[in-house]
């Protein structure tokens, strides 16, 4: 099987380097701010020039708003496992469901030896791993089962299970060796190789091993992503990512569909670098791949039409990957679906009559789009999800005060980090997050899109200047929480009932609101551009 249909990411790999901890975690922030997918450190403790892996990991989670997190991969000798398991699920919970677990089965032994940890053959390193993601997945079960592991490795007699992560965290195993690529297709959720120690003529061999080990295990090979730490540099050269930004993009589309990698992990030094591979490359490998999988889908269809079978469309797909997706094709139909209202309150007030508030043009059926195009409200959509979790946060918050368990000042803390308390804020994070990414170097002012918007189609004034007003409304309505929670501090009556009404409020309005500005905004978004 060459492509296997993933979802394209890109991430960053940035050394943890103790000396310049603040160049760190900058590069780890614009990864966020430059819409990446993935930022991932190595995780060395006995090496004293590098920052803790875990406790930097923690501090990114807690800089950033959407980009994932990992360790890339974990030192498992170093970290028990059902240690590890519990600060996964504690993180993930924490950040909103961005931590994903990277696992190898160690290497550098006697490094590992002289801080304490065991001396394993490379065997017993893969026999300990199997162990260890079995212990891992048992902590995260929610079924409350006392846990009962007794191997050569790990023993654990009736310890509880808990907590469970905020999404199903996937496993990704650094992986070259046969048993290794066996437990990969057997057990993973991704297999996460580096260039250096997998070359590119051995990448198909070694899918093929993970993909007979997934079948053996009654597995899909589908089911497991395939992750690519790759490394390189923007020049004028001619080898595997040695050039400008327009031959990677074509070398890693023809890598996506001759091999099914599907996430690319650069290891970066310089905020240039990285703003390259996410404003330049990533985009474009985005719109070939897509391009590419349309291509080869209507090709199919076309051969089983006229009983011609499926064997050379996959060919077709594979071959010149960079001239033929270069050569384009009219898109595909807007599929971008916004988030519903589901219409649940929470709150007998009501911040606004949504019965006056204007639609747009409607939408053109048959007008079709670029991915790039696309990918514009597939965005929107992902910076409000990124909010959504914040809110979440909030009224965990609020809970934990109801119980006693924190107090308002915490609260209040977390309400003026909210990206949506910062000015702009739904204009601004879009912006952040998505508008430099597709204009390139480009240089947009966070109120840019909405008068733009405005000037190619006035049919959308009504509804921008909806959307103003309701981001005023959210704005007083964060500042009445603010002020129910100095009351609680104050010990006025009644006071937790008053903050709980404020949040339930505050969440009415921004679920409803958001719903509103992705029905009305992601398709113009695609149809009208940025500038």
């Amino acid at each position: 099987m060459a492509d296997y249909g993933h979802e394209l990411r890109f991430g960053v790999f940035i050394s943890p380097a103790a000396g310049q901890s603040d160049r760190v975690l900058e590069l780890a922030t614009l990864a966020d701010v430059a819409g990446l997918d993935l930022v991932s450190f190595q995780d060395h403790p006995y090496q004293p020039q590098f920052l803790d892996a875990w406790t930097l990991l923690s501090v990114v989670a807690a800089q950033t708003t959407n980009v994932r997190v990992a360790l890339n991969v974990a030192n498992l000798p170093l970290r028990p496992p059902f240690v590890l398991a519990r600060s996964v699920a504690s993180l993930d919970l924490l950040s909103g469901g961005r931590v994903e677990l990277g696992l190898g089965a160690g290497a550098f032994w006697d490094a590992i030896a002289a801080v304490g940890g065991p001396r394993l053959t490379p065997g017993q390193g893969v026999d300990a791993l199997a162990e260890a993601i079995e212990l891992i997945r048992a902590v995260w079960s929610a079924d409350g089962a006392p846990i009962h592991h007794r191997g050569v490795h790990y023993d654990v007699d009736g310890a509880q299970p808990g907590p469970p992560p905020a999404h199903d965290v996937e496993i990704w195993l650094g992986a070259y060796k046969p048993r290794m690529l066996a437990l990969t297709g057997a057990r993973a959720d991704g297999w996460l190789p580096s260039m250096g120690y997998a070359s590119l003529e051995e990448l198909p061999g070694m899918n093929a091993a993970i993909d007979a080990a997934a079948v053996e295990a009654g597995r899909r090979p589908d089911a497991i992503r395939r992750l690519f730490n790759v490394n390189g540099g923007f020049g004028d050269g001619d080898g595997f990512l040695e050039g400008p930004p327009h031959d990677w993009a074509e070398q890693l589309t023809e890598l996506t569909l001759l091999t099914g990698m599907s996430t690319y992990v650069l290891s970066v030094s310089s905020e240039a670098e990285l703003r390259t591979f996410a404003e330049e490359v990533a985009p474009a490998v985005r719109e070939l791949v897509e391009e590419e999988r349309a291509r080869g889908g209507r090709e199919r269809d076309a051969a089983a039409a006229v009983g011609g079978g499926t064997g050379g469309a996959d060919a077709g797909v594979v071959a010149g990957a960079g001239a033929s997706a270069a050569a384009g094709t009219d898109g595909t139909p807007f599929a971008t679906v916004p988030t519903p209202d589901d219409g649940r309150r929470l709150s007998d007030e009501r911040p606004w009559d949504e019965s006056t508030r204007p639609s747009g043009p409607a939408r053109d059926p048959s007008r079709r789009f670029s991915a790039d195009q696309q990918a514009a409200g597939r965005h929107l959509i992902d910076v409000h999800d990124g909010l959504r979790g914040e809110l979440e946060r909030l009224r965990d918050l609020i809970a934990q005060v109801a119980q006693g368990t924190t107090d308002p000042a915490a609260v209040r803390s977390h309400i003026n980090r909210m990206t949506i308390r910062q000015n702009n804020w739904t204009l601004g994070t879009f912006c952040e997050t998505y508008c430099r990414v597709v204009t390139g170097h480009h240089t947009l002012e966070d109120d840019s899109v909405f008068p733009h918007l405005e000037r190619r189609d006035p049919a959308l004034q009504p509804v921008i200047d909806r959307l103003g007003e309701e981001h005023e409304t959210i704005s007083e309505l964060l500042e009445r929480v603010d002020r129910t929670l100095v009351a609680l501090v104050a010990a006025e009556p009644d006071g937790m009932e008053r903050v709980q009404a404020s949040v339930d409020l505050l969440t009415d309005a921004l679920l409803s609101h958001f719903s509103y500005e992705e029905r009305e905004l992601i398709e113009p978004l695609a149809r009208l551009g940025f500038y």
